[in-house]
């Protein structure tokens, strides 16, 4: 590798932790507000809450790692171009292919990493983040509790109550539990309850102690009535609970699938990659400036090239999922047609007609 295409990959690299780091932490922002917005806290617990928002931003990577790739490239070669030390590292010999070629040896590696993230990460990452929000609905979650609050489940018509709480062992006590199905309905209440994982990889159980069971008939009188000891509730398991999720689906299963929306789900990991070259590609000639320009002169032009591009890969995808486009040629004519905007971006004779 020439000195100056390592001068070139220094002077991208140099902007692109920082604008990472800026870029993950607004997104990380944004995405606790919108979840302390909808009290989500007394829902999961603040521990769960914070998982679910790092599980969101590890999502987002697939995304953000582009986009600053992008504007690092456009922020480091548009520096180069305003102190013309382009025009010095063409007079010592590098040429725009050297150029090219040093933000080709970036975005394939980082490209890699965002293929891996995709393919691998974001099923894993949907996963965990659905199994998380079927345990913040789950009926009987100790976890989520607050002492002295009463939490209702609107699709499964559950109400519980817990009076006290013990911090160090997440012990209640004085449990309230009422439960509808159809015309019957079920109360139990307990002295205690402590909540334990279930062995040989089965859900959680919900141990409740020294209580009494009421089983509530609206259409008989055949009501029933039962003290007990000790009743064990058990969950199910949250993995199953959730069903099929075609964006937590294993990438491998979805390349089996001829479902519009599995096909749509599939070519958008397969796709990330792509864009992330692609971007890096088109930030070249959105870098080049005079030094009579203004710092944000192609500033508008790059942000507006992306907001087109990330929008139409999003309608693209919707008119795969929907049917509407076939999977061939399915989301892919967006890139063809990306690489085409992209060779005439940096062709010399486009070179010489925008910038002279």
């Amino acid at each position: 590798m020439a000195n100056i295409e390592r001068y070139i990959i220094f002077e991208v690299l140099k902007p692109f932790s920082f604008v990472l780091i800026i870029l993950v932490a607004l997104f990380a922002c944004f995405s606790s507000a919108r979840y302390l917005a909808e009290a989500v806290a007394e829902t999961l617990g603040i521990y769960f809450m914070f998982k679910l928002i790092l599980l969101k931003t590890f999502i987002a990577l697939e995304v953000l790692i582009p986009v600053a790739l992008y504007v690092s490239i456009v922020m480091g070669l548009g520096r180069l171009h305003r102190d013309q030390e382009i025009v010095a590292l063409q007079a010592a010999g590098g040429g725009d292919k050297h150029i090219i070629h040093s933000i080709v040896i970036i975005a394939v590696p980082i490209g890699m990493v965002v293929g891996a993230l995709s393919l691998q990460g974001r099923p894993w990452a949907y996963e965990s983040s659905y199994i998380l929000d079927a345990r913040a609905n789950a009926d009987l979650n100790i976890d989520r509790f607050q002492p002295g609050r009463f939490y209702g489940n609107e699709e499964t018509g559950a109400v519980v109550y817990v009076n006290d709480k013990a911090e160090a062992t997440s012990e209640v006590s004085n449990v309230f539990h009422y439960t509808r199905n159809g015309n019957n309905s079920e109360i139990i209440m307990a002295v205690t309850a402590n909540q334990r994982q279930g062995e040989d990889g089965q859900g959680l159980q919900v141990h409740l102690k020294d209580g009494r069971l009421y089983k509530l008939k609206r259409n008989s009188a055949d009501d029933e009535l039962v003290d007990f000891d000790k009743l064990v509730k058990f969950q199910e398991d949250l993995a199953i609970s959730i069903g099929y999720k075609r964006k937590a689906a294993a990438t491998s299963s979805l390349l089996d699938s001829d479902i519009p929306s599995d096909i749509a789900e599939v070519q958008w990991r397969l796709s990330r990659p792509i864009v992330t070259i692609l971007l890096a590609l088109i930030a070249i000639p959105l870098s080049r400036s005079s030094p009579r320009q203004g710092k944000n002169e192609k500033a508008f032009m790059a942000a507006l090239i992306f907001a087109v591009y990330y929008n139409l890969s999003g309608v693209a995808r919707t008119w795969v999922e929907q049917g509407a486009v076939d999977e061939f040629p399915g989301i892919w004519w967006l890139h063809l047609l990306m690489v085409a905007v992209v060779l005439v971006f940096l062709s010399p004779g486009f070179k010489r007609k925008v910038f002279g």
